[in-house]
């Protein structure tokens, strides 16, 4: 286990740049199984994992690779799925350079494990052999209710149906898989991988409901009385504005509502409200993972140009690094250090932002360094689309009234290791922590269907 200095860390082989903008195929090839040994086979097995750690579900890293590097594929398609809801969407969506690979004791000299990358093979290689997730069959009289079929609300399904409890999900949209399906392009997120799991779901006896808004189409309080338990997992899906005038012009939008209409438009179902940026000169204000799925998506779309402004540097963006390398590649331009002052409106359309330039200061409370405004630097950025993607807040559907569970200041749920003011009513995810990545939103669903185990029992 010291091969890490016979061989370099590989990365996926990526398709070319040309090829992969023609269409929103996902851009990574799955390791074959030779590179998936020999990068398996560069990890040192240290006594103190620090990948294990650094994953919010504590997956048992070192413990599959060492199967992946002897070739057991079936004992570590076991382990990847005995902490993961899903491993191989998250082997795919992870900012891994962030959690896992970031802590990885190789990372600061010989490069950190593709663990990722080995992840996904691991699943989808045994996907190929014909093999598939384990369930009991419904084997309890126990029912649970999930409002959200998102990450959370998916993972605290896969969690119960393993124990047997019968579970209904409730999604207000035409399709299950929430931010996975409508929120994550296709290029990084194939959405018949998601749409495999969901069936598998169903398989192990999951009822599925789409088209159901809670407290429109099925009363919550009916929900209250006909079953034992129910998990809120409604993310957390309010886009957030600037609060500079102009913002709400006709072609100011929203991040989330670009992409889930470009998703809908790929499933065959053009929405009336479809955001064309085709030959536009296209400004993207954010620097998280989801403005760069927002200017990844704009120059697939034909855009003429795309910008991604930001107000801190490139070393503060707080998305993967991977995510902003493929950007580049794919011909986005950034403007760091940059803060929006005004929108320039015309016929109720703007046609130019005012930016400011920023500097870094001193480091605050969460470690970043501050953002200080240069007074007098002002230029401007011309734009025919500006699309926000400044984060995100959690929605508060009148349902919750009518379940008495209480939310907070900024309208998340207040909880109590995942129990709200409802004994019988749980929540998780980014409706109860803010905003988050996919995996931690897996993790509160697997560690609520714990807790709503125990309750049950």
């Amino acid at each position: 286990m010291l091969n890490f200095t016979k061989f370099e860390r590989i990365n996926p082989e990526k398709r070319d740049v040309l090829q992969r903008l023609k269409d929103f195929g996902e851009i990574y090839e799955v390791f074959e199984k030779g590179r998936a040994k020999e990068q398996a086979d560069r990890c040192m097995q240290c006594g103190d994992p620090y990948c294990h750690t650094g994953c919010p579900l504590g997956n048992y890293i070192p413990a599959w690779l060492k199967q992946t590097a002897t070739k057991n594929l079936d004992l570590a398609f076991a382990l990847s799925n005995e902490t993961s809801p899903f491993p191989e969407i998250l082997g795919r969506i992870c900012p891994q350079d962030v959690l896992c690979e970031g802590a990885c004791s190789l990372n600061t000299g010989h490069g950190a494990i593709s663990i990722g990358a080995i992840e996904t093979h691991i699943s989808e290689k045994a996907f190929e052999k014909g093999m598939e997730p384990t369930y009991p069959g419904v084997t309890s009289n126990k029912k649970v209710a999930i409002i959200g079929s998102g990450p959370s609300g998916l993972s605290a399904a896969t969690f119960l149906l393993r124990r047997g409890i019968a579970v209904e999900l409730f999604e207000r949209a035409d399709r299950a898989g929430g931010l996975l399906t409508y929120g994550i392009p296709g290029f990084k997120l194939d959405k018949s991988v998601v749409q495999r799991r969901i069936d598998w779901l169903v398989k192990a006896g999951m009822k599925l409901h789409l088209n159901c808004e809670i407290g429109k189409d099925k009363s919550a309080k009916d929900l209250e009385k006909e079953f034992d338990a129910i998990y809120l997992g409604v993310g957390a899906t309010l886009g957030n504005y600037t609060g500079i005038e102009g913002e709400k012009s006709s072609n100011v939008h929203l991040a989330m509502e670009f992409l889930t209409a470009i998703q809908k438009r790929n499933f065959g179902n053009k929405p009336e409200d479809f955001i064309d940026v085709s030959d536009k000169n296209v400004v993207v204000i954010g620097g998280g993972d989801t403005a760069m799925d927002c200017v990844r998506t704009s120059v697939r779309e034909g855009a003429r140009t795309v910008k991604c402004v930001y107000r801190r540097d490139e070393a503060n963006m707080p998305g993967s690094k991977k995510e902003v390398v493929n950007a580049k590649e794919e011909g986005v331009e950034y403007v760091f250090n940059a803060s929006p002052k005004s929108f320039v409106v015309e016929d109720g359309k703007v046609v130019k932002i005012e930016l400011l330039t920023t500097s870094m200061s001193e480091p605050d409370e969460s470690g970043r360094q501050k953002v200080v405004i240069n007074e007098g630097s002002e230029y401007f950025e011309e734009a025919d689309v500006v699309i926000l993607a400044l984060g995100f807040k959690p929605e508060v559907p009148s349902f919750f009234n009518d379940l008495n569970v209480k939310t907070n200041s900024w309208g998340g749920i207040e909880t109590n290791n995942y129990m709200t003011s409802n004994e019988k009513v749980f929540a998780g995810g980014d409706c109860q922590r803010g905003a988050n990545l996919a995996v931690t939103a897996s993790l509160d669903g697997r560690e609520a269907a714990k807790l709503i185990l125990s309750k049950l029992s």
